[in-house]
């Protein structure tokens, strides 16, 4: 199983070079940021720094979006830190929560995400591709690879991630749910005619090691209501009782009321008073560093490739440190 370090882009940006340097000395392969331009930095030009100062590190936005950039702009830049340093990332994208809806807009259409997948990819590897009806290609691309990982939770977000991405990102560490979306994926692939199993899976989800669990449980809070965020949005579409969506994740915000944006994705997010503990323990990874290896062990077992681990909480070292030296090796040794 490989494992991905998740952060947000916070001043100052040598803070998270640092963090991702922390993580690849620990035996994690991939680092992760946020991308929401008005509420933390860029995250791209942070990204050459990391891969400047890292060697085997493979980076990329948990999630960028296909209306904040350029899709022709997103392409070049992502082919522009391949060139500098190697075929080292990858694109992760979804419909855009935080940083569309902070900008006063809407968040993507699927059909609209479906189309970017497509032209994203096919620019970055140096094919033509059209660009609102224009036919684009990059010049100066030679060898380019990105795999285009969607994140996805609804039936239809599913079936895209299925039918057109290399990788699907799911944002809760539930078992439960997990066994039943990488299903809804793996199917999807197969009806479009792919190879289910080529597509990689990759959970991510906060992590917290340590005994105090009430303490872990507040610190990780803040991601029932970032989750939820999405779920508001599936029961808007399908309604709470559809059968469509598992009712195991979306009951949970029956007491949901709104939703502040100022705090997304911060320990203490005062929007997140609705997510029960049983949330919490069910979403995310708490406690010694054996309950979670068997956890991981029992979403490895689901097919999952990945654990990506966010570290917005007051233990990032000690998180970073604790899965070096006694969650990956147990996992991988």
């Amino acid at each position: 199983m490989d494992f991905g370090l998740v952060l947000q882009t916070d001043p100052p940006a040598s803070r998270v070079v640092g963090l991702m340097r922390r993580a690849e000395r620990n035996g994690f392969r991939y680092g992760w940021t946020f991308d929401s331009a008005v509420l933390w930095q860029e995250p791209f030009v942070i990204y050459s720094q990391v891969l400047e100062h890292t060697t085997k590190l493979r980076v990329g936005p948990m999630v960028t979006n296909p209306g904040t950039r350029a899709w022709e702009v997103t392409a070049s830049t992502f082919a522009t830190l391949n060139d500098m340093y190697g075929n080292r990332t990858v694109c992760g994208i979804g419909r855009g929560d935080s940083a569309m809806r902070v900008a006063g807009r809407a968040p993507n259409t699927l059909a609209r995400l479906g189309e970017a997948i497509d032209v994203i990819r096919d620019l970055a590897e140096g094919r033509e591709a059209l660009v609102d009806g224009s036919p684009v290609r990059i010049p100066w691309i030679r060898d380019g690879k990105l795999p285009v990982w969607m994140a996805a939770y609804g039936p239809k977000a599913l079936a895209l991630a299925g039918r057109k991405a290399d990788g699907f990102i799911l944002q809760l560490a539930d078992p439960f749910l997990t066994e039943w979306m990488v299903k809804a994926v793996r199917e999807a692939a197969e009806r479009a005619g792919r190879d289910p199993d080529a597509l990689t899976v990759c959970v991510a989800a906060p992590a917290y090691v340590g005994h105090d669990l009430a303490h872990a449980r507040d610190q990780c809070r803040w991601f029932g209501g970032m989750v939820g965020n999405h779920v508001a949005d599936l029961v808007a579409r399908y309604g709470e009782h559809s059968g469509l969506v598992p009712e195991a994740l979306t009951a949970y915000i029956k007491d949901r009321r709104g939703y502040d944006y100022r705090h997304h994705g911060r320990a203490g997010n005062p929007s997140t008073d609705f997510v029960p503990d049983e949330i919490i323990d069910r979403f995310c990874l708490l406690g010694p560093a054996e309950a979670h290896t068997d956890k991981l062990r029992r979403l490895r077992d689901l097919g999952v490739d990945q654990f990506a681990v966010y570290a917005m909480h007051d233990a990032k070292e000690a998180t970073i440190d604790a899965y070096g030296t006694e969650i990956i090796p147990a996992l991988n040794g």
